[in-house]
This record gives structure tokens, C-alpha cells and sequence, in this order.
């Protein structure tokens, strides 16, 4: 790696590890002490107060500080200029990797290559010949690639849906994902090691499971904040017009800040959903919007008028949600139980709300 770094980076990339990962508190601190960020990230996009994209690079001042900050940087854009693809958050990413709990040597299993950081904090302190890694972006994989080799790691790469695990390295101890699921995949439970954990975003949380037998496992949220991107499909987009032809009920849930404070358990009630606002001409709130991958849309106004379309009534689950919790609740207080027919979140006890994951 010597002859990727210079000076200005090591010194920035000490600092940073130290600030991230004091010594006595994580066995990850060597590695994000000695893993070059920058040789992952060569560029990425920030946005200017235009809200254009613009390409930061390492001629550009504040590249380097940036790259040896606690930031999430994002590093692909599609067509649109919507970004798919970024180096996450160093503090999330060592608050998932210290959940794995995982020790050298054993066999690790990533769905999301990225940038390849993330894979090379893993083959760093767990062996580079223990690391699997897969993307379904050819182009993501490739980079990676070549930029694992330029540090001097190599683990394995591979190009697919990482949904469905890579047999042909089973079994693994431990499973990490890097891009949002919106359950644990079953793959991931048949490929699994005696006593394997997952560490997964699930929603806006990040659910750590323990496998406790063939197909079946338990787990919890940790309490860590979590927006990953999602995995790649396609959806319709939301029915607004129709929903403003519907007919109108009442709510008694302001749409202010509801959808804020219930971000969390309204990514594990409806998974995928999305949200927007629209405001007046003098920038106050006037509605949101929130619409689900079938078709199902929801306005709320702030006069306490909604109207709903599509085969899901959505904004009465979030009235139901809104009842439920007063303030917003902590994520580690909502577990998981998983059997090869159902993963269930459970808030507090398992006779409180429950909420059925779909299928990953």
C-alpha cells in the first residue's frame, strides 16, 4: 500500500482511525488505521448550492479531508443523476462490522462490493482468502477489483444478485450487507455456518440475527441510524393524480413531521415506501405523499384531508403507527424471530406490534 500513499494521507488517515476507533474500543481500529480510503474512493460527487452534481477529485482542495472524514461519500450517479452507488458512513460501517463480532479466519460473506472499502477492512483483519464479496453492477465489480489488487488484497469477487449468496464458497460464518433489504435473504440462512451471524440494513435500521439452527435465527436492531441504498429494481411511480380524484377522508395525524418521526417503523410496516412534500408559495408545508411498488398512494394534506388510492390504504397504516408511538421509538428495542416461513419484528415483547417482513 506504501506506494499508494503519501505523507498528507497517512497522516490524515491515523487521525482519522483514532477518531473513529480508539484502541480500547474496537478491533477494527487497525484496519481503518491502515486500509488507504482514497485508493478506493479516487473521486466522488458532491453537490453545489445549485444542487448540480459536481465530480470531486484529488486535485480539488478538500478532497483528501473529505475522503478521512466521517462521511458517506457518493461515488455513482445513473442516467438521471440519482445516485446509486457510495463509500457509507466510516462510523456505520464500523458500528456493523464491530456487530459481526467476527475473529481471523473466518469466512465472511458481503452482498454490495461498492467501492470495495468495505471488503478490504475484511480481508484486512479477517484474511483476504476468507472474504466473498458480490455486486450486481459488472462495472462496480471491476473497479473494485483493481482496486483491492492496488492495495495488495485480493479476495473474491464476483458479479451477481448478492441476494442469493455464492454457493460455491459455502458455508460462511458471517453475512454483512451493504445495501438496503427488506428482509434477511434466504440464502443467506441456507448458506450459513452453525452459529453464523448476519448483519444486514433492514429498513432504516440495522438488524443483527444470530443463526440458531438450519433456516431459523433471532435478532435485534442496533441502535445505529441507517440509509443505505437500496438494492436495484424497478418500480411504478406513485398514482398522485388519481389519489387527488379520490374520495377524501379525515385524519387526525399532522402530516408536519409524522412521516419523520415514524421513519423507522414505517420502513418494516411499508417496505420500500417513499415519501415527498409539497409547499406553498411562501415555503410552508401545504401535503405529503407516500406510495408503495403496488400501485398504492396516499396525500395528506395539512387541513387534515387525505386521499388514498391503489389496493393499500397507507396513510391509515400510518395513522395506526402514529397511535402506537407517541415520540419516536429507540430501534433497539424492536427483535426479530426468523423460521424458513416467516421473519417477524416484534416491538419490546412479542405480544406488542408485530410486523411480517417480506421476502427478501
Amino acid at each position: 500500500m506504501t506506494g499508494l500513499d503519501n505523507d498528507t494521507a497517512a497522516a490524515l488517515r491515523k487521525d482519522f482511525a483514532n477518531a473513529l476507533a480508539p484502541a480500547h474500543t474496537s478491533a477494527w481500529r487497525d484496519a481503518f488505521a491502515s486500509v488507504p480510503r482514497h485508493v478506493f474512493v479516487p473521486s466522488f460527487y458532491a453537490q453545489g448550492p445549485d444542487g448540480a452534481w459536481q465530480n470531486v477529485g484529488p486535485d480539488d482542495a478538500g478532497y483528501l479531508e473529505a475522503v478521512y472524514s466521517d462521511r458517506a461519500l457518493t461515488t455513482q450517479l445513473d442516467e438521471r443523476g440519482i445516485p446509486t452507488s457510495s463509500s457509507s458512513e466510516p462510523s456505520v460501517m464500523l458500528a456493523m462490522l464491530d456487530a459481526l463480532d467476527a475473529t481471523e479466519g473466518d469466512t465472511v460473506f458481503e452482498l454490495g462490493t461498492g467501492t470495495g472499502y468495505n471488503a478490504a477492512l475484511l480481508s484486512h483483519r479477517l484474511g483476504e482468502q476468507n472474504v466473498t464479496t458480490i455486486d450486481v453492477d459488472p462495472d462496480l465489480t471491476a473497479a473494485a477489483t483493481q482496486r483491492l489488487a492496488d492495495a495488495g488484497l485480493h479476495p473474491f469477487v464476483g458479479t451477481g444478485d448478492g441476494a442469493g449468496g455464492w454457493p460455491d464458497r459455502a458455508p460462511y460464518q458471517r453475512f454483512i450487507a451493504t445495501a438496503a433489504l427488506r428482509a434477511i435473504p434466504d440464502a443467506f440462512l441456507e448458506q450459513a455456518a452453525p452459529g453464523a451471524v448476519i448483519v444486514a440494513p433492514v429498513g432504516y435500521g440495522i438488524l443483527r440475527v444470530a443463526v440458531t439452527a438450519p433456516g431459523h435465527g433471532t435478532g435485534w436492531f442496533l441502535p445505529t441510524p441507517a440509509h443505505f441504498m437500496p438494492r436495484r429494481t424497478s418500480s411504478a411511480p406513485p398514482a398522485f393524480a388519481a389519489a387527488e380524484a379520490a374520495e377524501p377522508t379525515t385524519t387526525a395525524t399532522a402530516p408536519g413531521d409524522v412521516l419523520g418521526r415514524l421513519r423507522f417503523p414505517l420502513s418494516l410496516a411499508l417496505p420500500g415506501h417513499t415519501t415527498c412534500s409539497w409547499r406553498g408559495e411562501g415555503g410552508e408545508l401545504a401535503a405529503v405523499g407516500i406510495w408503495t411498488e403496488d400501485g398504492s398512494t396516499a396525500t395528506a394534506h395539512v387541513s387534515g384531508k387525505v386521499r388514498q388510492v391503489g389496493p393499500r390504504r397507507l396513510w391509515d397504516v400510518v395513522d395506526t403507527l402514529a397511535e402506537t408511538f407517541a415520540d419516536e421509538p429507540e430501534r433497539q428495542e424492536f427483535h426479530v424471530s426468523i423460521t424458513p416461513d416467516s421473519q417477524t419484528v416484534w416491538y419490546r415483547t412479542q405480544d406488542g406490534p408485530t410486523w411480517d417482513l417480506p421476502k427478501a
